[in-house]
């Protein structure tokens, strides 16, 4: 939808000439029409903070390719709720609105966003595995509707597995995860994955909302020797909860981001949320100036990744730091 602000133009002479006048000005002479006004709808699944600097850092990359809120760009956020029912009235909501793009944050939302659109770009971040939940094709040929940024560096899983299983060798790990989100499902496959040739074993519960994370957790607290919670929106969204659970039994809690790292994880291999964003600002840019499609502009992972610890959750999860990981590490909460 594009909007057209038309000046007032002042009547000389015969009404008719008036008339004629205004319309030559309106296609470019001295009374041309203010800027174009492009309409955005913006839709996560839930609030969190990962998810929230995520698209802080989307208008940022906007703002820095020429787009400005309250002047040339203006901004429609809706939150689903952690309910994959209303991320899809929100998506066919745009689409009827007439959104000139869709900025979806998270996996939920993109597939939401994809299913409602035919003719309507997307650009996603937040999202796991873009060619397991059926986004795109390959990051290289995303499809007509559709590119953005993944939020999973394709080692960081392997690096996190290899750091529990030589720091926690034989450890049992438990995860918390949503089995509708199947951008969980593919962590959780993975991480086992992962397992195969360590000594290391997995314990998972698996959840449907928010207010059954914390019970799950304590579930898990006799049999889990280390937690490693997956970018599950429905359980980030309730991180607090595993975090006590945490620290009252001593179960060091491996997390998948920095947000999480400082709500109380003890460690990652964490990328930066509002990086991402921005970069999909950038690709959202050059949609919206008619430089590429969607089709034209490959999906990507992030492009960095740091070993990162939580020295006061350490302290609280039992967990004692090493020599080694001094070095390697950046340390926050010191």
């Amino acid at each position: 939808m594009v909007i057209r602000h038309w000046g007032k133009f002042l009547l000389t002479g015969v009404l008719s000439v008036s008339v004629l006048s205004a319309c030559g000005q309106s296609e470019g002479g001295s009374g041309s029409p203010q800027e174009e006004v492009v309409q955005v709808g913006a839709t996560q699944i839930v609030e969190h903070p990962s998810l929230d600097a995520a698209y802080e850092g989307f208008k940022q990359g906007l703002a820095d390719n020429g787009y400005t809120e309250g002047e040339n760009i203006e901004y429609d956020m809706q939150n689903a709720q952690d309910d994959i029912s209303n991320a899809q009235t929100i998506a066919n909501n745009f689409i009827s609105t007439g959104k000139d793009l869709i900025f979806a944050n998270s996996t939920p939302s993109a597939q939401a966003a994809l299913k409602a659109s035919s003719e309507t770009p997307i650009v996603f971040t937040s999202v796991t595995d873009a060619m397991d939940a059926g986004l795109i094709e390959s990051p290289e040929s995303p499809g007509e509707l559709i590119t953005g940024v993944m939020d999973l560096h394709p080692e960081a899983i392997s690096m996190t597995v290899d750091f529990i299983s030589e720091n926690f060798p034989g450890a049992s790990v438990g995860m918390v995860y949503n089995s509708g989100e199947q951008n969980s499902v593919t962590q959780v496959e993975e991480v086992k994955a992962a397992m195969e040739g360590t000594d290391l074993t997995s314990v998972t519960r698996s959840v449907s909302s928010s207010a059954e994370v914390k019970q799950a957790a304590e579930s898990l607290a006799g049999e889990a020797d280390v937690m490693y919670i997956v970018t599950d929106n429905t359980v980030v969204s309730a991180l607090e909860s595993v975090v006590g659970v945490a620290n009252e039994q001593d179960i060091p809690m491996v997390v998948s981001e920095p947000d999480s790292l400082e709500r109380g994880g003890f460690v990652t291999y964490g990328i930066n949320y509002e990086q991402i964003g921005h970069r999909a600002g950038e690709m959202a840019a050059r949609i919206l100036d008619g430089e590429a499609s969607p089709s034209d502009i490959p999906a990507e992972y992030p492009q960095e990744m740091q070993l990162m610890i939580n020295k006061k959750a350490a302290s609280e999860q039992g967990v004692e730091i090493k020599e080694a990981w001094e070095e390697e590490a950046e340390f926050i909460n010191e």
